[in-house]
């Protein structure tokens, strides 16, 4: 079987184009929404010291040479986020970044190597305003894309409905009949005995490395996430503290933070926090995020102490980040991800 032609062959970029152009005229409608609410679009470096601190996350590493030939360290960013934390820090209030991101070892019709984030900061605003701002933005995409539906896999989601606002473990309850705070410890830490119980009830495959995160997963991924964003989007609110290393636990209930997670036809679009400022305890969940990648891949990737220290200055703040191809497959019908990326990247390295 001959290999399939390339993303720039004309035929295949003749049937991608529709798809492109309504990709640019969303991209438009959101600065355009942004712009319109006094925000910034802030451009930042794509080259960091560390690619992020969540175990799961796979980064790009690279190495750069000064003038003197001397190397460090370095790697493209999986998220603007250090940057545009350490901005407000600096003293803006209102920011949003839509650039490249890398992570790697992510290929599939929802992920890519390479792909575009939107994200965004208010500083001195409430965490609900995020929420809010999902939903503008979910409807200034759909317009923009002339669609009054999105659709994925034979699901479909009304962009201009008010969202459902659902609890984690409402939403366990719902789908995989049990409740999740009863596996969390006062603390917030998992308990794994309590959740493999439940996660054999449901008939999954449990592996005697599983930690109490893999499980939660794993049920989250089969029996949740389908389910959400049918009908109306989904805000997914409240994750357990363990599951939210970048987010403020909730006064009322430090088992929980204030985490959500935006859906569309069963499509996680955008990952919104109260953002951690005490820079101590963010250390702390950094330490423990590259304990579990060492425990899992052997490896550790650093923590930026510069970040940690400008996050000593930041206000309060909420911040979302939005997959922005994702969003654009959902409101004009891509079957996979590279039908809406302009120039994909090539699924494997090739010789001249």
């Amino acid at each position: 079987m001959s290999d399939p032609s390339p993303w720039w062959s004309p035929q295949r970029h003749a049937d991608r184009r529709d798809f492109l152009r309504r990709r640019a005229a969303i991209a438009s409608a959101l600065r355009g929404w942004f712009a319109a609410r006094d925000f910034l679009e802030a451009d930042t470096a794509v080259l960091q010291i560390s690619p992020g601190n969540e175990a799961h996350i796979s980064g790009f590493e690279t190495t750069m040479v000064g003038p003197d030939g001397s190397s460090s360290r370095m790697f493209l960013h999986s998220s603007p986020e250090f940057a545009a934390k350490t901005l407000l820090a600096a003293g803006e209030t209102r920011l949003f970044t839509l650039g490249h991101v890398f992570r790697n070892g992510e290929r599939g019709p929802l992920h890519h190597p390479e792909f575009t984030m939107l994200e965004w900061y208010r500083a001195h605003e409430p965490f609900e305003q995020a929420m809010e701002d999902c939903a503008g933005l979910l409807a200034a995409a759909a317009r923009a894309a002339g669609t009054g539906e999105l659709v994925w896999r034979g699901a479909r989601c009304d962009p201009f409905a008010p969202p459902e606002r659902l609890s984690v473990a409402s939403a366990f309850m719902r789908h995989a009949g049990f409740d999740l705070a009863e596996t969390l410890t006062p603390g917030g830490e998992g308990d794994k005995a309590a959740l493999a119980a439940r996660a054999a009830r449901l008939g999954l495959r449990i592996a005697a490395d599983d930690s109490w995160s893999d499980l939660y997963s794993k049920i989250l991924s089969a029996f949740v996430e389908p389910h959400l964003g049918r009908g109306r989007p989904t805000l997914l609110t409240d994750y357990p503290a363990c599951e939210a290393a970048l987010a403020r636990r909730r006064p009322d209930d430090p088992r929980f933070a204030e985490r959500f997670e935006l859906y569309a036809c069963g499509v996680e679009l955008a990952n919104g926090f109260g953002e951690i400022t005490d820079a101590a305890e963010q250390r702390r969940r950094f330490d423990a995020e590259e304990d579990e990648r060492e425990r899992l891949f052997g490896r550790r990737y650093p923590i930026d102490a510069a970040f940690l220290a400008a996050l000593a200055a930041m206000p309060d703040a909420c911040g979302v980040a939005m997959g922005f191809d994702r969003l654009t497959m959902l409101c004009v019908g891509a079957t996979h991800i590279e039908q809406a990326i302009w120039t994909p990247v090539a699924p494997r390295g090739t010789d001249a």
